[in-house]
């Protein structure tokens, strides 16, 4: 198993908390601040498109 590198959690107002990681494979992890073993891990080029696509707007439906 990889040995994942995880950010500082993203923290919303309450305890909404998200944590991002990568690991030497070229792999990113998203997890729930706490439960980091329960994650969803894809290309970290991927996790590059979702990130640039919601900061484009594109997830706004979702709020």
């Amino acid at each position: 198993m990889a040995q994942i590198s995880w950010e500082d959690p993203f923290c919303a107002e309450g305890n909404n908390c998200f944590r991002i990681g990568t690991d030497d494979h070229g792999n990113a992890y998203v997890a729930v601040a706490g439960a980091e073993d329960a994650y969803v891990t894809d290309t970290r080029e991927a996790l590059r498109t979702l990130t640039c696509d919601i900061k484009a707007g594109k997830a706004d439906h979702l709020l």
